[in-house]
């Protein structure tokens, strides 16, 4: 039934032992049960199991309601129990929690409400005994376990929101407490309880003061638990604070997982999650020293520790589920449509504060608004180093296997990555300044060439290229990429000498060639990329430029460029990077330049590319017998590097999260054009094409990327009569004669036309057969004069839409519910924004 799907992610086993695979969550050794109190609770613990138990079978059995003032009867739930997380998951079973929804609303609505108020007057009082902290405890567990139910039904959605007759009893005695919507006192009592000295903070009192510290007056930014962004000041560790601040960041996250229960919708407007909207809102007095705490703490922390090997096996790391649970909260409350309310941010202000107070008025979210106003240099480094270190941590390579740790949240850091870029445009300039944004790239590129097997990872593969896209849209990014890559990270690519931008077409080409079929829908923006950085790219590596070639290659057959109608946009793509390289940085590019002349049948190729009908056909009757979109045939792979696995398609049965479609790439970018001082003016998209259907500025219907889910490939797209216009679609000859004539080769016609000759000369004269003679003369040649007059440079930029608004909300919580299995917060509840699926 459904509790087996929990005993299952817990591990199993009597409840007796439930308990200590608590330890394996946070890799310690605590006491039985409580995460608190250091005073052995062996003797009572199974009986409080099982009282906690009896008092769940009560409820589930009672059929006339309970009255809310029944203290007796409530407290069972809390009170006198000291069951861990996973025994309340364990002893709480979904049936039974769906089946009191059902049968005895009122029930489950008192158990709700009383289990806030004590979080309320745990907040209210500061927690001072072990019996409070246990309480308080024991709420966040159940109400962790019970809101997914909440949630999945439409009718209780509205149930937090609404006010309880009489709430505000309990300690708050001002009348208008008592209009407080049950979600708002559980998000501000949460807020409260995360700065509760003692409790989840070092109190600051000094020893042997009388007086405890009043939790209302007390100044939470005095609290901060991490030093970096604002705060100098870095707490003593205290794995008990941790894991208290777990817990309730645990809660907080399952609060604001009402998202995951609404179906994905485009409208904008309709991302707005009133739990994150309040909890971020200047009703929550401890937003900012919250925001820096999780902020900070997930960008100190160093998983290798001091660097002993083994060290992750004999010293348990009680920091690393606070971090994680600290990445996941924060990404959460900055999922805000950040078209339609950031600020503009101004360049290169800096006042004293940490926050920037010089631009206008940012968004209503806090965090969203803290997030695009920091701007000291200092803070900026913090958080880069912090990022890039964590990022790198699963490619550390030691000859002692598993000696080093390895994190698992690989995924959130890179969604946080991607809000500080969106949302900081200083951050921005910040990263692409140095050659530290290299040290954010090459995990990137080893994430994308490790998943590009595994259909499990989509969503990986996405971010990663987003997030190079987003970056490859400033010029900084190419001139970055000419630094020489020498660190050897085991990649399963072919060995090459070269610069960081050998790296990225390398890993590129071997993604395209090698990925599966999932993967289609992002060639066009692999291609972007390359196209974006290529005017800046000083000499590219021999095995990069033969890698480029063979692309050109294999998407200008003709079975290819008629079976879809988009496909020819890909070869568009590719001239532009030759002509770009070609006109603005000839002279260090001698391998390329050698790769066009003697692959330069496929340029003649396209020239010439049949456009009567009976070809079109013979091309797609070619098709049909080898439907393999790209052969590996003709790109000399080359030994791959030393100690790197190959990448492997997901184990069977491995769940995954579905994704909506990504825009296609004319709505995912805009075009700038680059002047002649490097400023970047936007270009109007040319409307009288058109009527043209076929041109690369003018693709609307034809290149809607649909999901990765929904569409096995390009091919499959015809099929779908509903999607798009384009569904009957037949390749015509007017259709190659559009785009055609507009194919960029002149330059490369003319470059062809004058060292061809030059090049067979020698070869004759010399009786070469030696490539190292040719590559010589075309280093010292020049075509100065020769080609045609330099076209402007486009690039692409990221511009941010609704639709990977929606897009990263899919993905991220898709994340979260498959990273939170124990305890298994969300597994087999009706999660409406994506499905579940096993490879």
């Amino acid at each position: 039934g459904e509790g087996a799907g929990i005993t299952t992610a817990d591990g199993g086993g009597s409840s007796g032992h439930r308990a200590h695979s608590s330890c394996r969550w946070i890799r310690v050794p605590v006491p039985e049960g409580s995460g608190i109190s250091v005073r052995p609770q062996r003797m009572g613990n199974a009986d409080s199991k099982l009282n906690f138990r009896k008092a769940v079978i009560q409820l589930t059995t009672k059929t006339q309601p309970v009255e809310a003032t029944d203290d007796a009867f409530w407290d069972q739930f809390w009170a006198d129990t000291a069951t861990s997380v996973q025994d309340v998951f364990a002893l709480v079973p979904a049936a039974e929690i769906r089946a009191v929804r059902e049968e005895s609303p009122s029930n489950l609505a008192t158990l709700c409400y009383k289990a806030v108020e004590k979080l309320v007057q745990g907040a209210e009082s500061g927690c001072n005994s072990e019996k409070e902290k246990q309480i308080v405890l024991n709420c966040t567990r159940l109400l962790t376990r019970i809101l997914p139910y909440i949630f999945e039904d439409p009718d209780w959605r509205g149930f937090f929101w609404s006010t309880v007759p009489g709430a505000g009893r309990g300690g708050g005695t001002e009348e208008d407490e008592n209009a407080r919507p049950l979600a708002e006192s559980l998000l501000l009592a949460v807020a409260d309880l995360l700065f509760c000295p003692d409790f989840t903070v070092q109190s600051h009192k000094k020893s042997g003061a009388e007086t405890v510290e009043d939790i209302h007056s007390l100044d939470s930014c005095e609290y901060i638990w991490e030093a970096g962004v604002g705060f100098a000041h870095s707490p003593q560790p205290s794995y008990v604070h941790d894991l208290n601040r777990t817990e309730l960041l645990k809660l907080l996250l399952t609060c604001f997982s009402e998202a995951m229960y609404l179906a994905p919708s485009s409208e904008s407007g309709s991302g707005i999650n009133p739990w994150v909207q309040f909890f971020c809102s200047t009703e929550n007095r401890h937003a900012l020293p919250l925001f820096t705490s999780l902020l900070n703490v997930v960008c100190a922390y160093d998983p290798v520790g001091y660097g002993i090997p083994y060290n992750h096996l004999l010293f348990s790391d009680y920091r690393e589920p606070l971090v994680e649970e600290a990445a996941q909260v924060l990404i959460v409350t900055l999922d805000c449509d950040a078209s339609s309310n950031v600020s503009p941010t101004v360049d290169g202000t800096t006042t004293g504060t940490v926050m920037d107070d010089t631009d206008p008025p940012g968004p209503e979210n806090l965090f969203v608004n803290y997030l695009s106003r920091i701007h000291r240099e200092e803070d900026f480094q913090f958080i880069l180093k912090g990022i890039a270190r964590l990022l790198s941590n699963p490619l550390v390579q030691t000859y002692l296997p598993n000696s080093t740790k390895k994190i698992q949240f690989h995924q959130e850091l890179l969604v946080l990555f991607w809000k500080l870029c969106d949302f900081n445009k200083k951050f921005l300039f910040f990263v692409l300044k140095s050659s530290d944004v290299l040290d954010i790239l090459v995990p990137i590129l080893f994430f994308l060439n490790d998943a590009r097997a595994d259909q499990s990872r989509v969503g990986l593969m996405h971010i990663g290229v987003f997030i190079l896209l987003l970056l490859s849209g400033e010029r900084n990014f190419g001139v970055r990429l000419n630094k020489p890559y020498s660190v050897r990270v085991p990649m399963d690519i072919p060995v090459f000498t070269g610069t960081h931008a050998d790296l990225l077409i390398v890993v590129f080409h071997k993604i395209i060639t090698s990925g599966h079929q999932r993967l289609q829908p992002l060639f066009d923006c692999l291609l972007t990329i390359i196209v974006n950085v290529s005017p800046y790219l000083k000499s590219l590596s021999m095995v990069a430029a033969n890698k480029l070639l063979h692309l050109l290659e294999a998407f200008s057959t003709t079975w290819f460029l008629f079976s879809a109608v988009q496909n020819h946009h890909l070869v568009f793509f590719l001239l532009e990077v030759f002509n770009n390289i070609i006109q603005y940085q000839f002279d260090g590019n001698s391998s390329l330049v050698y790769a066009i002349i003697r692959k330069r049948n496929v340029f003649h190729q396209l020239a010439n590319l049949p456009t009567d009908v009976a070809s079109i056909q013979k091309a797609l009757q070619r098709k049909k017998k080898s439907p393999e979109p790209i052969s590996r045939t003709n790109s000399q792979e080359g030994v791959s590097m030393e100690g790197s696995r190959p990448a492997a398609p997901a184990e069977p049965g491995t769940l995954k999260t579905s994704l909506v479609a990504t825009p296609g790439i004319e709505k995912l970018t805009e075009k700038s054009q680059v002047s002649e001082d490097g400023t970047m003016r936007s270009v109007e998209p040319e409307v009288s094409q058109s009527s043209a259907g076929g041109s690369p500025s003018a693709r609307a219907s034809d290149t809607e990327s649909l999901s990765a889910e929904a569409v096995q490939t390009r091919r499959d797209r015809r099929r779908l009569s509903s999607v798009s216009s384009s569904a009957q679609w037949v390749p015509t000859s007017d259709w190659v004669l559009s785009w055609k004539a507009k194919l960029p080769l002149q330059t490369i016609m003319r470059l062809l036309q004058v060292l061809v000759p030059q090049v067979e000369k020698i070869c004759i004269d010399k009786g070469l057969t030696d490539e190292s003679e040719i590559l010589k003369f075309l280093q010292h040649g020049t075509l100065v004069g020769l080609l045609p007059v330099p076209h402007p440079i486009l690039i692409r930029k990221y511009q941010a839409n609704s639709g990977t608004a929606m897009w990263f909300r899919t993905y991220m919580w898709g994340v979260i519910y498959l990273r939170n299995m124990d305890p298994p917060i969300w597994y087999d509840t009706d999660v409406k924004l994506f499905e579940i699926q096993r490879v």
